[in-house]
C-alpha cells in the first residue's frame, strides 16, 4: 500500500514538474463555436486542464476554428481525444494575468499559480495558438467574419468546417479553461510563480 502511494506521488510530481514550463505560456481567447475535424499538428497533451484569468485581453489578428487534441496513448494504443476550440492571435496584451493548475498529491492539495502584467505594463505574446474547453467573459470584435471555411484560416483545419476571424478582439473579465497553448514569444512582465501546498492551496486557483 505504501509503495503504491509512493509511486502515485512520484507520478504526480513528474506531471506537476512537466506543467511548470508550459504554464508560463498562458493566454486567452473567445469561445464562439466548435466543430470537430481539425487536428493541432501532432500535439499530444497531458489530459489535465489549467485555468487562465485576466482583467482584459487585447488581441490583433484573431482566428478561430474547431479541432481536437490527443493524449499520449499507452502500449501502442491511441490516446484519448478531446474536442477543443482552437484560437490564434497574432499579437496579444493581457492585463492582470493569472494562471493556475492543480497538481495534488495523495492527501495533499497542490496548486501552481503564475501572475504577471499586474501593473501598467501588460503581459505580451506573439503568435499564440490556444486549445480551450471553455471561456467566459465580455467580448468585442472589430470587423469580424463569421462562418468562414476553417481551411482558409489554417491549412490544418478540416475543409468546409466552421471558422471565424476578426481584425481585433477585446475581452474583459476573461476566465478560460485550456488544454494547450503555445506562443512564438511571451513576455511576462512582473512574473510571480508560486507553489501553494496544503492549506495555502485552498482558494488559490484563478477562479
Amino acid at each position: 500500500m505504501q509503495e503504491r502511494l509512493n509511486n502515485q506521488g512520484r507520478t504526480r510530481w513528474r506531471r506537476f514538474a512537466a506543467m511548470m514550463v508550459p504554464a508560463t505560456a498562458a493566454a486567452g481567447a473567445i469561445l464562439f463555436g466548435m466543430s470537430s475535424g481539425a487536428i493541432a499538428s501532432d500535439i499530444t497533451v497531458s489530459g489535465q486542464t489549467f485555468k487562465i484569468g485576466a482583467d482584459r485581453l487585447e488581441g490583433d489578428g484573431f482566428k478561430q476554428y474547431g479541432g481536437i487534441v490527443r493524449e499520449k496513448g499507452k502500449a501502442g494504443k491511441a490516446g484519448k481525444v478531446h474536442p477543443v476550440a482552437l484560437s490564434e492571435i497574432s499579437s496579444a496584451e493581457l492585463y492582470n494575468l493569472c494562471q493556475s493548475v492543480r497538481a495534488d498529491l495523495p492527501g495533499l492539495p497542490v496548486v501552481l499559480t503564475i501572475n504577471a502584467g499586474e501593473g501598467k505594463e501588460p503581459a505580451r505574446a506573439k503568435d499564440l495558438l490556444i486549445a480551450m474547453d471553455s471561456l467566459d467573459g465580455n467580448a468585442t470584435f472589430t470587423n469580424i467574419k463569421i462562418g468562414r471555411d476553417a481551411r482558409d484560416l489554417n491549412p490544418t483545419a478540416q475543409a468546409g468546417s466552421f471558422g471565424q476571424n476578426s481584425e481585433h478582439v477585446s475581452i474583459t473579465n476573461l476566465q478560460q479553461v485550456s488544454r494547450y497553448t503555445t506562443a512564438a514569444t511571451f513576455n511576462l512582465v512582473g512574473l510571480r510563480l508560486k507553489v501553494n501546498v496544503g492549506d495555502d492551496a485552498k482558494g488559490k486557483e484563478c477562479f
